[in-house]
């Protein structure tokens, strides 16, 4: 049995599977597509309004965080039309 604690470190790639697995077993008889843009759909956003919250709305220091170019986040915050709370 896993216990509470167990559960609170469970990594981000053990709850994208628990979530897919779910998913999955809710199509029944449907063929899934885009999965792929699905799950980046939902993680994305809410990754980066998370980043830029942190960092309080410094893009500079949001997309070294993130990894990426701060022309790449910028595209990203109009694409997801994310501003500033």
């Amino acid at each position: 049995m896993t216990s509470f604690n167990e559960k609170q470190h469970s990594s981000l790639s053990d709850h994208v599977t628990t979530t897919l697995d779910a998913y999955f077993k809710t199509l029944q008889e449907e063929v899934p597509s885009d999965v792929y843009q699905l799950v980046i759909g939902q993680v994305e956003k809410p990754m980066i309004e998370y980043i830029l919250n942190h960092t309080e709305y410094n893009q500079s220091k949001a997309a070294d965080i993130l990894g990426i170019n701060r022309n790449t986040l910028r595209k990203k915050i109009q694409t997801y039309q994310i501003s500033k709370a």
